[in-house]
């Protein structure tokens, strides 16, 4: 237990909620404001009192929870699920990516209000998301300022979350998995959605078995089937190169600049099986573009966009280190000389941004994923045929990344070269992609007869 003599008092407020005039008693416990609330203020004085009176005599005061030693019921020792969750989501905050600190907020939206006692007055589910979203799963210079509603959203979860020690039990670690198996709307939700949760909190709990809160992770004795994902690429949406150019070729005609300025990232994505996010913080000094032959990339950065409460600037894009490496390591790419000839014509075209970078709007920002997307489908529909536009063939623009990948296998490219250039390991190219490309079926069954022939 975590205990401290800095303790200050507040003023008893009162307070209406939803049309009740109640009272709240406010006080300090090592920095952190704590909050009561009672129906008279006769309860709310004596409340105060009994705080005061610990703190007069000596006593430490619990940071978990705010209060006296003394007060602490036997079974509320220790923190409450909700701090020690609020507590791991900070832990982790510095050394995590934005997209990784959302991932982890998350998962918590849907085990948060699903590990609470019952108790009388409960705010709606989406309320109480809110509130963990914009406030309590954020660092405190971060947080927004709460509507009394959303106060009382908070308050009441602060009340009714459950100790930490109850997920020793069984059945309240059904509950948490039986939260996370379902999307907010109540629909079962996607194998990847619940495996990622699910790692979520297994993760949360092991830094609970190292503070010595648990013997050993108490969800490791729970015998539940983490549902099946899909890990490998869908041949159905790899394009052959004959398709591919034909899409890149369409770009271009997508609205009045948008895709004209799109058409050489979309190329790097397949040319040189850039994630989207790595294309979209090229710069110029990580390009070798000869007049002839081939050119090379050597990527230092990704820029995926995040939601900007999560990001370290605040702003939907910024750059960090490439996705599984460390920082300030680099991969080279060695690119073909169409490539070569589409980044010559876009920097002549458009330029760089200050900071160097060759992919930008006209303003220099970044464009989102929505502006990709709408790109792309527009493109699909000029390039594709209708029944193609229906199925999954190149739905988005990552899976340009995949027919790279599948090309260069299909090729002949040993798989060490292909998972250095690609970003992977080669137990992971292995196992995700598949020589899936689009029109290699036939020639496939033939050399399969010719073999059998023999």
């Amino acid at each position: 237990m975590n205990t401290t003599y800095d303790v200050k008092f507040s003023q008893i407020q009162p307070r209406s909620n939803r049309g009740t005039l109640a009272y709240v008693a406010r006080w300090r416990v090592a920095g952190k404001e704590r909050s009561k609330s009672f129906r008279t203020k006769g309860l709310a004085n004596a409340f105060m009192s009994d705080l005061r009176q610990a703190a007069k005599a000596g006593e430490e005061f619990d940071v978990a929870t705010g209060l006296p030693v003394s007060m602490l019921a036997p079974e509320s020792c220790g923190p409450s699920f909700l701090e020690f969750a609020q507590a791991y989501v900070l832990r982790r905050w510095s050394m995590s990516a934005a997209r990784t600190r959302e991932t982890d907020a998350y998962a918590l939206l849907s085990l948060i209000p699903a590990l609470v006692a019952d108790a009388p007055r409960r705010p709606s589910a989406g309320d109480l998301r809110e509130v963990l979203r914009v406030h309590a799963l954020l660092p405190e210079k971060r947080r927004a300022d709460l509507t009394s509603a959303q106060a009382a959203a908070l308050g009441w979860l602060e009340r009714a979350s459950l100790p930490l020690a109850a997920l020793g039990e069984a059945h309240v670690l059904r509950t948490a998995l039986d939260a996370i198996s379902v999307t907010f709307a109540g629909t079962p939700a996607g194998a990847n959605t619940v495996r990622r949760k699910r790692a979520i909190l297994h993760h949360l709990l092991e830094h609970a078995v190292e503070q010595k809160m648990f013997s050993n992770n108490p969800l490791d004795e729970i015998k539940w089937t983490v549902p099946k994902a899909v890990t490998v690429v869908d041949p159905r949406t790899v394009v052959n190169p004959a398709q591919a150019r034909h899409l890149l070729d369409a770009v271009p005609k997508v609205g009045r600049k948008r895709g004209a300025r799109l058409q050489a990232l979309f190329a790097c994505i397949y040319f040189a099986a850039l994630r989207p996010e790595e294309a979209a913080d090229l710069r110029l000094r990580n390009c070798t573009l000869p007049e002839t032959g081939w050119g090379l990339i050597v990527l230092e950065k990704a820029r995926p966009q995040g939601t900007k409460r999560w990001t370290n600037s605040g702003e939907t894009h910024e750059s960090r280190s490439l996705k599984h490496r460390a920082d300030k390591e680099t991969r080279e790419i060695p690119i073909p000389p169409i490539l070569v000839a589409m980044l010559r014509e876009h920097i002549a075209t458009y330029g760089t941004t200050n900071d160097g970078r060759i992919f930008a709007t006209g303003t220099g920002g970044s464009y989102s994923s929505s502006a990709h997307s709408y790109v792309w489908q527009e493109a699909r529909k000029l390039a594709l045929t209708p029944e193609q536009i229906a199925s999954s063939l190149a739905a988005r623009p990552y899976d340009l990344r995949h027919a790279a990948v599948s090309l260069w296998l299909n090729a002949g490219v040993p798989a060490v070269e292909v998972a250095k250039r690609a970003g992977h390991s080669v137990d992971v190219l292995l196992r995700v992609y598949a020589k899936c490309m689009d029109g290699q079926q036939e020639q496939i069954n033939n050399k399969i007869n010719d073999a059998l022939d023999e």
